[in-house]
This record gives C-alpha cells, structure tokens and sequence, in this order.
C-alpha cells in the first residue's frame, strides 16, 4: 500500500511518554524511545494518546512531543497527535496546532465522560476533520469513553474525505467486516491481543501499546500477513500472547509498559503521573510471572530484566496541571 493510499503506515506504537522521577516529561528519554521503536521497525508513532498519559498532559507538552517525534523520524516514521480532548473547540485548536507543527495525521478519540448521542459524535468527528488537512483516525474505545461508535454512525462519518481511517478497541469483529466490506476505511487493531484476528480480517494494522516493548515481532507479524504466511503470522502471535498479558491485564498498559521498558534499562524512570499510579506488589507480581513466559522474542533480552518496585511506586503531580483549555 502506498504512502498516498495509507498515510500512517501499518505498524504504530501507542507511544508511552518517559518522565523523570518527579512526574516531568524526560525529553531526551522521549527522543531515545523514539528512535528505538523506529530502528526496530514501526512506521508509525502515535503520541499523547491514552498510552501516553493525554489526561495528564498539557498542551504544550502534546504539540512539542509532535515536534521532537518529527525531529527523530527525519522521515522515517509518521508522527500522529493522539491528543483529544471532550471538548470540541478545544479538540479543534489543538488538532490545528498540531498540524501547523508539522504532524503527519491526528487521532480523534470518542468524547469521554459527556456520553453524547451518535450525533454529538459524528458532529464532533466532522467539525474537527472540517478543521485540518490532515487524514484522521477516529478511536472506537468504549471501555474508556462510556460509548461506542455505532455501525451508523461510522458509515456517516467515512464519508468526511478526511477521515480515513479507525482504530478499533471494541473488539467486535462482525462490524469490522461489515465496515470494511462497506467502507474505504482502513482499519488500525487497538487491543493488542486482537492484532493478528483484525489483520486475518482485513484490519491495515496496530496502534499498539505493547509494541513499546518488543516492536519488530509485530513487524514481522504484518510482514507476514502482508505475503500471505499466516503459519508464521500465528507462531509470532503465539510467542508475544504472554507478553501482552503481561502489559494489558494487570494493572493500566501505561502502568505496566513503564515498568517493563525501566525494568529493561529502555527508559530512566517508570514514573506515571496522578491518578496513575505504578503496581501495587501483588500486580507486579503478577507482571513478572507472566513475563517469566516470554521466551524467543526478538528483540526483546530478559535475562537483562531488574523491574523496580520502589521507583515504580505512587504516582507523580507535575508542576503544571494539564489544563482544559
């Protein structure tokens, strides 16, 4: 597929957002994130997203993140602003904001806590994809906003020539089918644990919270799709099954994707900022036993893993709240 027809890229790593101890973004630990996920194969980064702690940031933090993304990529990545917000005047200037930034696309998530009708959603949808140039994926994540996209409501918002694409955390393969079979938007797995299921279905790719960790396994995962493999497809799908229970079941993916990449030297600190907060013992517990399962990853060394309990422990404030507006 080419860059015209797929702006994003197949493989996207829900990026985690480093911060230093005291809960302030590490910059230059966002840079060497960055450039290691690139090197190990991901096309795409989508940044301040859930994975990224979007409650928790400010603006300004979302669009320069945009900027450090890009100044990494040098070209070798899209950088995608999954910052939203539910409210949509502000969603507009900051989605506005980031594309004067230079990003690559956006990512409009669901309005969360207002529980608005389909046609709040779809007005939402529009008036942000109304607002930039840039090619839109929208994120279906009922479990965090309280309301799904509707089948309806998806037909109505494909027509917008902006939106092109959906990132599905619903779960609900029957629809995916449907939409695809009906629609010409691609489609992007948001669970990890449904990555090769959506891509047997005719998903495009991930935006994956794992793929923070071990990012080439599903590179070669898409690759193998991509040449019709599905034998070598499953077997790396079978190798990774412990690690995402790992990042996805025990406590919060951010939660645990930190404690792991500190775990493993990759970041400085696994520090979260409030109301997250790092395992309690029982839940890193429960991480590590599953990661004791890990075996034959590439990339991906845990013989190297020392996980932190103490570092990762609380939660930090920043010294500037994130704000509405």
């Amino acid at each position: 597929m080419s860059t015209s027809q797929n702006p994003f890229g197949q493989v996207l790593v829900a990026l985690v957002t480093p911060f230093t101890a005291d809960g302030e973004v590490d910059w230059a630990g966002v840079e060497k994130h960055i450039d290691d996920v690139i090197g190990a194969g991901a096309d795409g980064i989508v940044v301040s997203g859930t994975t990224g702690e979007t409650s928790t940031l400010t603006d300004p933090e979302k669009l320069r993140l945009v900027e450090v993304g890009l100044d990494v990529a040098v070209g070798r990545a899209r950088i995608i602003q999954g910052g939203g917000s539910n409210e949509t005047a502000h969603a507009i200037q900051l989605y506005k904001a980031s594309e004067r930034a230079g990003a690559d696309g956006v990512m409009i998530v669901t309005p969360y806590y207002n529980k608005p009708t389909q046609a709040g959603i779809l007005t939402h949808f529009r008036l942000i994809a109304d607002a930039t140039d840039l090619p839109v994926i929208l994120y279906d994540i009922p479990g965090r906003t309280g309301v799904p996209i509707r089948y309806d409501t998806i037909l109505r918002a494909a027509k917008h020539p902006n939106i092109v694409a959906i990132k599905d955390a619903k779960g609900d393969f029957a629809e995916v089918s449907r939409v695809l079979n009906n629609t010409d938007l691609m489609y992007f797995s948001g669970a990890d644990e449904n990555v090769l299921p959506h891509l047997a279905i005719g998903a495009t790719g991930l935006i994956g919270v794992t793929a923070n960790i071990a990012t080439r396994p599903y590179r070669q995962i898409v690759d193998a799709v991509n040449r019709g493999d599905l034998a070598a497809a499953t077997a790396q799908h079978q190798r990774l099954e412990p690690l995402v229970r790992a990042v996805m079941t025990h406590a919060p993916g951010t939660v645990a994707a930190k404690y792991i990449l500190h775990g493993l030297g990759r970041i400085q600190s696994p520090r979260v900022r409030l109301p997250l907060v790092g395992p309690e013992d029982f839940e890193a517990a429960q991480i590590e036993a599953d990661l004791d399962l890990v075996h034959d990853v590439e990339g991906l060394d845990l013989s190297n893993f020392r996980p932190d309990r103490n570092a990762a422990a609380g939660g930090a404030l920043p010294q500037v709240a994130g704000t509405t507006r």
